[in-house]
């Protein structure tokens, strides 16, 4: 049986998951589901951001070494956590029996104004550069989010809450930033079962970007009509459900492509 890891994008952290790791440990059943802080943020707010991609991999496998947590794992991650599980299962793929890659994008496949919305270059930046928690937090709820299953005032109160709790800092946000604009994956497929999700109404990240990586990585693609970036917070049900039937009926190896 293998533990499910969960990696969070940008500047994000564990909490960010909100009630999505119980929504999807009542469709695995007995097997474990954590969630990792990427260094710089959550609880290793103090620690410096690697500056690369796949750096951020090797310190996720290090965390899971020190909880003595062995391989084979699953990860499902979002955004720049996606992009960290392809780097792992591209380096180490006999560690893992699958990855599920929501809202993510990778310069291999789609050009620069698909991956982060020209829209949004002002407000992103902006953030990196503000010391305001609340609009910081109001910004990510406005750009990420389409329909939330919860209470925005009270979640916004969290954010912030976490945010002053553990505060990313300024230089780690531009390293993340800096990482993500720069990861480029292999035009190859991993040797590892992929599930592509993602929500039609994505405004921060181009819904194309999952589209191609899809189409040429021949894996399977699954799209919420309605949400999101920030998907596992507009339907984790949908979401929990999706890895479900994926688990179900996906045989447990890469599907070959023929592209």
């Amino acid at each position: 049986m293998s533990t499910w890891v969960l990696l969070r994008g940008l500047t994000r952290e564990s909490r960010h998951w909100g009630d999505f790791p119980a929504l999807l440990q009542a469709q695995l059943g007995a097997a474990p589901v954590i969630a990792l802080d990427l260094p710089g943020n959550g609880r290793l707010h103090l620690q410096t951001s690697p500056a690369s991609v796949p750096e951020m991999a090797a310190a996720c496998r290090a965390a899971l070494r020190e909880r003595g947590l062995a391989p084979p794992y699953h990860l499902l991650a979002m955004s720049l956590g996606a992009m960290v599980a392809l780097a792992w299962a591209g380096e180490h793929p006999g560690e893992l029996q699958g990855c599920v890659l929501v809202n993510t994008s990778l310069r291999t496949f789609s050009p620069w104004y698909q991956r982060l919305r020209p829209r949004n270059y002002r407000a992103v930046l902006g953030m990196a550069l503000s010391r305001d928690p609340e609009a910081n937090e109001r910004t990510v709820l406005e750009i990420t989010t389409r329909h939330p299953a919860v209470d925005t005032a009270t979640l916004l109160a969290q954010w912030v809450s976490w945010r002053r709790e553990n505060p990313v800092s300024r230089a780690n946000a531009l390293r993340q930033l800096w990482a993500a604009a720069r990861f480029s994956a292999p035009r190859a497929a991993p040797q590892v079962p992929l599930l592509v999700l993602v929500g039609a109404a994505d405004g921060l990240v181009s819904p194309r970007c999952s589209q191609r990586l899809a189409q040429a990585w021949c894996a399977e693609l699954r799209t919420h009509p309605t949400a999101g970036h920030d998907l596992p917070l507009d339907d984790g049900v949908w979401v929990a459900q999706q890895v479900g039937d994926w688990l179900a009926a996906q045989p447990q190896a890469p599907r070959k492509c023929f592209l």
